[in-house]
């Protein structure tokens, strides 16, 4: 369980974190707010508390050792290079440059950005990338995780269930999935584009650990991905979220998936995130 100093820590990483989302979109007038809002907390808690990171490089003594990330749903970078930045893999000076000629801060992860482990956001195949980082691991006898984040609407890809279907086959332990369960995707509900439900019960016939949580509560969260690190099988955690969390006006809203806030409801939902 988290104490209520690393509570408050965290609810203040959250919400720095969704400005830094608001003012990058904003900035670029192009990007994702409504994924990467509901992903936030997740990944706030994620990156503060539950994974080793390396910020010396290949050359430092703790490189090898660092957990490896995966944002299968690429889309999000947002949130993702936001956090780098709190914990000093780039200049925060640096999100400003968001999506503009010439950044290392692409709409989707690129290696020109320290921190990021592969390039992504071609929906459906970051689970398999990091069935082939947790093998090498293996191989390794390296005791490292691999951590995937996933959007719910790219779990109507085929190459996924392939993915859930090795996993358990080569014993991979060391893999976690965490499913950021909004609902939504950019035609709408996830159920009227293809149901994905009971989607506990799918994952789990193919053999995985599941744990399901309410995507926004911290402790929730930490102690998921904590349980997911002792498991002998692979472990998928569902995260429940609300698409836009934080923002009145985005929330639970499909319509905001991909669009930038123009003047007025940047302001207003500036005025929501203080």
């Amino acid at each position: 369980m988290l104490t209520e100093t690393e509570i408050k820590n965290l609810e203040e990483l959250s919400l720095e974190n969704r400005r830094n989302v608001l003012d990058m979109v904003y900035e670029a007038q192009s990007g994702h707010i409504g994924g990467s809002l509901s992903a936030c907390d997740v990944l706030t808690v994620l990156f503060h508390k539950c994974m080793k990171h390396s910020l010396g490089g290949k050359h430092s003594e703790d490189y090898a050792a660092r957990d490896r990330f995966i944002l299968s749903k690429g889309h999000v970078s947002p949130v993702y290079y936001s956090i780098l930045a709190q914990l000093g893999f780039i200049p925060k000076e640096e999100l400003k440059s968001f999506r503009k000629l010439g950044t290392r801060l692409q709409g989707h992860p690129s290696l020109w950005c320290p921190g990021v482990e592969v390039a992504t956001g071609s929906l459906g195949q970051g689970l398999s990338m990091g069935c082939g980082v947790a093998i090498s691991l293996k191989l390794d006898k390296n005791p490292a995780h691999v951590f995937v984040m996933m959007g719910d609407g790219e779990l109507q890809e085929g190459n996924v269930w392939e993915a859930f279907m090795q996993a358990p086959h080569r014993g991979l332990n060391n893999l976690v999935a965490i499913i950021d369960r909004n609902r939504l995707q950019i035609d709408g509900s996830t159920e009227n584009v293809k149901s994905l439900d009971n989607l506990a019960d799918k994952i789990k016939a193919f053999n995985w650990k599941v744990i399901e949580i309410d995507g926004h509560n911290l402790n929730e969260i930490y102690t998921a991905i904590e349980e997911a690190k002792s498991s002998d099988v692979p472990t998928a955690i569902i995260a429940n979220t609300i698409k836009g969390k934080g923002v009145s006006f985005m929330e639970n809203n499909a319509g905001w998936h991909g669009k930038a806030p123009g003047k007025e409801d940047y302001e207003k939902a500036i005025m929501e995130l203080k």
